[in-house]
């Protein structure tokens, strides 16, 4: 199953636009807050320059890509945490995302209400997030009663680690920083897991510029950039984004040219969502199949195998790998296997990026 990405912002900010350009969906937009109410769920291939071309070279029957689910959620208000709004709503599709794109409005439209009378994307920005702070500070601070009655009754017991990481993450969301700036071990991050912190998830912050301030987004960009170093930030217009959804390839073409972009933005986003998934790409060819799988960057060979299927991963024996790059150069399968270039990996062997994978496993 794709992971998800949750779509996240105030209301009227974009959010419904952009996933209906996302996922040709027919996903009422309004100029009035909370039009949408039940989270929409899309599911979006994934760019790939590398399958189109594996595509051309080795002449498959059939081409499957990778994909993303997006899910459009009901803009948060201050006080969600509270229940204000459709805040508790909003936090629970929230916390069944692996990630979160923040859409930040950043145009200015009269007749585009803004729930704070007028946009101010600092403002905005900390409204959601101090939101989130809120929601998971209450979720610590109750792990942190319910631990705290076990450890009084054996001081030395397995649930120490988890109280002292909830009172580091409790200091830390107080002092206004999420769950995800801090570091924390592996023992640390399992002994948390079941909090599902909506900090903790990453983040990646979409700010939907006018047309003017496009491609680079404008002056805007530098303030949105300054509120987290380690988050990217990508400026997409929605409006333009819808505008070449409805034209043929060669018109969308000249329409991005006049514009100064190489690509739309939507393509961007989900390229910048697969990363923030932190996954790779490998591939297969089977029966004339050709299809890209995703999976999360460092995982080994027996589990690569298991997103195919289960039984593939519990009876792995070796894989065949090579690098799209030796396919490309040496005209396809044939010339990589004169090349020497198609090797024998073992199950220690980590999926690099790029990998054309054939697996061997007892059936």
């Amino acid at each position: 199953m794709a992971l998800s990405v949750g779509i996240v912002g105030l209301p009227n900010v974009g959010k419904s636009t952009l996933f209906n350009v996302l996922t040709r969906a027919a996903v009422e937009a309004s100029a009035y807050p909370f039009c949408t109410v039940e989270p929409n769920v899309g599911v979006v291939e994934v760019p790939d320059g590398r399958l189109e071309r594996l595509s051309e070279v080795l002449s498959p029957d059939e081409v499957i890509p990778t994909q993303i689910r997006f899910v459009d959620i009901a803009g948060l208000v201050k006080g969600a945490s509270q229940g204000e709004g459709l805040g508790n709503q909003f936090l629970a599709n929230i916390r069944e995302c692996d990630a979160i794109v923040h859409v930040v409005r950043c145009f200015e439209d009269e007749q585009v209400a803004h729930v704070d009378g007028s946009p101010d994307l600092l403002r905005d920005v900390e409204t959601i997030n101090t939101e989130l702070m809120l929601a998971d500070l209450e979720t610590a601070e109750r792990g942190q009663e319910r631990v705290g009655k076990v450890l009084r009754a054996e001081p030395r017991g397995p649930e120490r680690l988890e109280m002292d990481t909830l009172d580091e993450i409790v200091a830390a969301l107080k002092g206004g920083r999420p769950v995800r700036s801090l570091t924390l071990g592996n023992e640390a991050e399992q002994a948390i897991l079941g909090y599902h912190f909506l900090t903790a998830k990453r983040v990646l912050y979409l700010a939907n510029v006018d047309e003017g301030s496009l491609p680079d987004g404008g002056d805007r960009l530098a303030a949105l950039r300054s509120l987290e170093e380690s988050v990217e930030v990508l400026p997409v217009c929605a409006q333009v984004e819808a505008e070449i959804a409805e034209l043929d390839e060669a018109d969308r073409l000249s329409f991005l040219q006049d514009y100064g972009l190489a690509g739309t933005g939507i393509d961007r986003l989900v390229v910048g969502a697969y990363r923030l998934l932190g996954l790779i790409t490998f591939y297969t060819t089977v029966n004339d199949k050709l299809q890209a799988w995703q999976i999360t960057s460092g995982s080994t060979a027996p589990v690569a195998a298991g997103r195919i299927h289960s039984d593939m991963e519990e009876g792995f024996i070796r894989a065949e790998v090579a690098s799209c790059s030796d396919i490309f150069e040496g005209g396809g399968t044939d010339g990589i296997r004169e090349a020497g270039k198609l090797r024998t990996e073992g199950r220690d062997y980590v999926i690099d990026d790029g990998d054309v994978v054939r697996f061997l496993f007892k059936a």
